[in-house]
């Protein structure tokens, strides 16, 4: 795979649309708070060994932790906002935050996957059980 600027960028973009990273053609969100084990066009796998979402999670208190440092400076540097009231602006960053940015912290994990090794792909021949219905 080839890793010059604009390979980079597409694969950021779909990433912040929550698309496949590989093609951009289906969504990585099955449902909220629930993410496709592969992408249902291309078949590059999502979900691959135990704790391969440590990376996601990792993404997602990194984001909340600088959107609150950003924040407690600009409340610091910008207002004169009362410790309680910033402590509550605050808290409710930290709360919201991270609900908010789940999909996307696992797209960029996906994506930056994708870029450093290559999402692996499914084998069509291979077993998957169906849903069950009911």
């Amino acid at each position: 795979m080839k890793r010059n600027l604009r390979t980079i960028i597409l694969t950021l973009a779909r990433c912040l649309k929550l698309q496949c990273p590989v093609c951009g053609r289906a969504s990585i969100v099955q449902r909220p708070f629930n993410l496709k084990g592969h992408c249902d066009s291309c078949g590059a796998i999502f979900k691959r060994e135990e704790g391969f979402f440590v990376g996601a999670i990792m993404a997602n208190v990194v984001a909340t932790e600088v959107l609150i440092l950003i924040a407690y400076l600009a409340c610091v540097l910008l207002t004169n906002l009362r410790d309680q009231w910033m402590l509550m602006i605050l808290f409710a960053i930290a709360v919201t935050f991270p609900l908010a940015f789940y999909h996307h912290a696992w797209a960029l994990w996906l994506g930056m996957d994708h870029l450093i090794e290559g999402l692996p792909r499914e084998d069509k021949g291979q077993y998957r059980p169906r849903k069950r219905v009911g």
